[in-house]
């Protein structure tokens, strides 16, 4: 059950509505106040679920997500049920419903969340790229060198990255990509999911930049990149921090042998001969 003055953010379908919760099914029917992304949408939910609505709906979306608000504060002061939904998934994550959080939060009310599909977990899981540690990253920016320079400090981040994308850029976004992290780096194209022509193609970087530029890409696109391989150290590598260190007094055997046993397949007396050679 919705609580009075307290701000609910719920996830909604990101394809098939029978991913529907029984919560947000429930939630839609008791607020007193909806603010949908996309009014329309909403429209079309509800009915595809058959809920009835008894609220207000009130369009809440990027471009007047800041003055709109206020009427969600001043709502829960009056101690009605406030429900933000978006489009498709979690409110808040690229999507609107943070400035709501901020404030309402800051002004004492609490603020409480329905979960349920997301299309970043969604694409994650059907990657087949390792999900252990992962980042999302929304969308790139539209303008390509805007785009080279965001993709560009990306290259070295060891974690899973999601993106979202459009699908009338995800040709140059997957181009770009392989510019700045290499031809060969394992990803994943997630678009329609959930829907009747979901569809995940795998393969490099370079490989669905091909298979994006060989046709027209449809639907919401998802776009899962492994991360990069962590660097190998070798002795060479590490000669100038084992001088460092024994230039703030640690003794040259101690600090080679501290640094070889922190990485592995460096031997700490071939790590202390080019350090000595070095230092004389």
């Amino acid at each position: 059950m919705l609580e009075p003055g307290v701000l609910t953010l719920a996830a909604t379908p990101i394809g098939n509505p029978l991913d529907a919760s029984v919560r947000l099914m429930r939630a839609l029917g008791e607020a007193d106040l909806i603010a949908a992304e996309d009014t329309r949408r909403l429209a079309r939910l509800v009915r595809d679920l058959e809920v009835e609505t008894s609220g207000r709906i009130l369009s809440y979306h990027e471009h007047n997500e800041a003055e709109r608000t206020g009427v969600l504060l001043e709502a829960l002061a009056d101690g009605q049920r406030v429900l933000i939904v978006t489009d498709a998934g979690m409110p808040v994550v690229s999507d609107p419903g943070f400035a709501a959080v901020r404030a309402a939060a800051e002004a004492g009310f609490r603020v409480t969340v329905i979960p349920g599909p997301s299309a970043v977990l969604t694409a994650l899981a059907a990657s087949g790229i390792a999900p252990d540690h992962f980042t999302f990253e929304g969308f790139p920016p539209r303008r390509e060198g805007r785009k080279a320079t965001a993709l560009e400090p990306l290259a070295a981040e060891q974690r899973t990255m999601v993106f979202f994308e459009s699908p009338r850029r995800t040709a140059a976004t997957l181009a770009a990509m392989v510019e700045a992290f290499g031809a060969d780096r394992r990803a994943a194209v997630a678009r329609e999911l959930t829907k009747t022509h979901e569809e995940i193609v795998r393969g490099t970087l370079a490989e669905l930049a091909a298979w994006a530029a060989d046709g027209e890409v449809l639907g919401e696109v998802v776009l899962v990149v492994a991360g990069a391989e962590p660097a190998v150290a070798t002795a060479e590598s590490l000669v100038q921090q084992v001088l460092a260190r024994a230039a703030a007094g640690e003794r040259l055997k101690d600090a080679a042998k501290e640094l070889a046993r922190s990485h592995p397949g460096v031997g700490a007396s071939e790590l202390y001969d080019l350090a000595l050679k070095q230092r004389t």
